[in-house]
């Protein structure tokens, strides 16, 4: 059934239809990113005073503001005693109003700005099995639609949270929605996407992140209060309503589930919008129904032991670790997405230690991410997915490492370091995000994805706390975390089977059965052409020679 529904997808082309998808989920994708770099502005570190009481004792000519304590006079014994500070003068020369100032998250409560940042990354860790599940069991576009609401509904509500405990739980809340906007839509796009436009949409259509990172930067510089802001970036959210009710659910997904006149009904919906003719109601029946035995006893065999929902739930989480080749792929995505994102999120929000100017570090950061949706979508479909997810780790871990030995007075050569290390680090976020939706099977996609973004979403939480507790203690240990880290993700992914040119699998049975494409040339191990597939002259965006054509290829032996 692969094989002649990417036929199928072939003949479908791209079209309105397509574009209309891939611009919706491209929208979509940039609505999480004030969120997701929040405490940028929303709870930057700014420096302060503690505010003492009338009675402390006065500062002498060589004592520096007092911060956290000051000593207070015993109107009992006469004598000075050390006091806890209670409240504090914020520097309001850069922000007018943040979560740190507001909330005095400072001195004994400091470690709760990180917290801030971490609870939104919580809410997608918490979320993104969740989303992985309902989206496999239910569908693709009742996930997206539904996230999409909830988002942006409890962010623009939260603004008006005066309470920090219910500021977190909203904050949570968020981040539950981030997957579906993020990792579902992105899904839905490429099973909607043509083979062989599929390289450049898996790339590109997460350049919107980056472009909201620059406005986001550029509307805070000029709105410095930190609940007007997030008001106006999270109204954005509602321009993405249209979109939601005019895309369509998956075709593949729903000849997995075997809703075949559903699936019908939408392939001759984008045939209209395209203006291309398919084959005949017939035809199209038989071939969304050729996988129906296979889909069926992949199902049994992968939850004949279940009795009860619990055992239900677990198996169908366990279904990612049930067989070889689906387990390594697994493991090895759950790798490389915490230190993606661990790195990712580092250098993001590393402003205040990397830059003497915030604004200007996170327009850089933003700028930097767009080049590697030009350049990946060129090395995914020359190099192949494992190459380039490999050889980016390693130039950011390599650049991040370098960090350690660039003096304290160049700050422009930190800063440049630090923008290259970036660039590379979403180049490998932009691959690793096509390659791993091609690793796993449609059966489980949504399930394997939002598990792995689940584990990136772990590397997000750890990073304010590497950033700004471990190294407010020990300065050199970020860059050596993160460039170690990266290392290892980039020997990791090499290990990855290639799927340049491969048919994208609709079942676990069908993965496992497969032969994988190892035959390479030189160290590097890149794919080699297979000179009996049909050559394509014109190309395309991310695929100039046509070599992503995979359904037009034999699959042989090449082992």
């Amino acid at each position: 059934m692969s094989d002649q529904l990417e036929n199928i997808m072939v003949q479908l082309g791209t079209g309105r239809w397509n574009i209309l998808h891939f611009i919706t989920v491209g929208f979509g994708a940039a609505i999480p990113t004030p969120h997701g770099l929040a405490s940028a502005f929303f709870s930057p570190k700014i420096d302060y005073v503690c505010r003492p009481s009338a009675d402390a004792l006065p500062l002498g000519p060589n004592d520096t503001s007092p911060t956290c304590s000051y000593f207070a006079e015993d109107p009992v014994t006469g004598g000075f005693e050390e006091e806890e500070c209670v409240e504090w003068d914020f520097d309001n020369s850069t922000f007018s109003s943040t979560v740190t100032s507001e909330y005095h998250l400072v001195c004994g409560r400091e470690y709760l700005r990180a917290i801030y940042q971490s609870m939104y990354m919580f809410g997608v860790f918490m979320g993104s099995p969740i989303n992985g599940f309902l989206a496999d069991r239910y569908g693709r576009k009742p996930l997206v639609v539904g996230g999409s609401l909830m988002f942006t509904s409890i962010a623009i509500c939260s603004v008006w949270l005066t309470n920090f405990s219910s500021l977190l739980a909203a904050r949570f809340l968020v981040g539950l929605g981030h997957s579906t906007l993020l990792k579902t839509a992105y899904i839905l796009a490429l099973e909607v996407s043509a083979p062989r436009v599929r390289s450049a949409v898996g790339v590109a259509i997460l350049m919107p992140w980056s472009v909201n990172t620059v406005i986001f930067s550029g509307v805070a510089y000029l709105i410095r209060d930190w609940r007007m802001l997030q008001l106006v970036m999270s109204l954005l959210g509602l321009l993405h309503i249209p979109g939601l009710w005019l895309m369509d659910e998956s075709p593949r997904w729903l000849a997995v589930r075997g809703q075949h006149q559903r699936a019908l009904s939408i392939l001759k919906k984008a045939a209209r919008w395209n203006k291309v003719t398919l084959p005949s109601d017939e035809e199209l029946i038989a071939i969304l129904k050729s996988g129906k035995e296979e889909v069926a006893s992949s199902r049994a065999s992968l939850h004949k032991a279940m009795a009860t929902r619990i055992k239900d739930a677990l198996a169908n989480l366990a279904i990612l670790f049930r067989t070889p080749r689906l387990r390594k792929i697994t493991l090895i995505c759950y790798l490389d997405y915490l230190v993606v994102a661990m790195v990712y999120f580092g250098l993001s929000l590393s402003g205040a230690s990397l830059s003497g100017n915030v604004f200007v570090y996170m327009t850089l950061m933003g700028l930097v991410e767009m080049p590697p949706c030009v350049i990946v979508t060129y090395q995914v479909a020359r190099l192949g997915r494992r190459v380039t997810t490999a050889m980016n780790f390693t130039i950011s871990g390599a650049v991040v490492l370098a960090l350690l030995f660039i003096p304290e007075d160049l700050k422009w050569l930190t800063v440049t370091l630090a923008m290259l290390g970036k660039m590379s680090i979403s180049g490998a976020f932009n691959a690793l995000n096509l390659f791993a939706s091609e690793l796993f099977p449609t059966e489980v996609r949504t399930r394997g994805i939002n598990t792995s973004f689940m584990m990136s979403r772990m590397g997000a939480m750890a990073s304010p706390f590497i950033t700004d507790l471990l190294g407010s203690v020990y300065p050199w240990s970020p860059p050596v975390v993160f460039g170690v880290a990266a290392l290892l993700a980039g020997l990791g992914a090499i290990t990855l089977p290639e799927t340049l040119g491969l048919a994208l699998s609709d079942t676990v049975a069908h993965l496992e059965a497969k032969e994988i494409a190892t035959k390479t040339r030189g160290f590097l191990r890149l794919p080699t052409k297979d000179p009996e597939a049909p050559k394509d002259k014109k190309g395309s965006c991310g695929d100039p020679e046509g070599h992503n054509l995979s359904i037009l290829r034999r699959e042989k032996d090449v082992q």
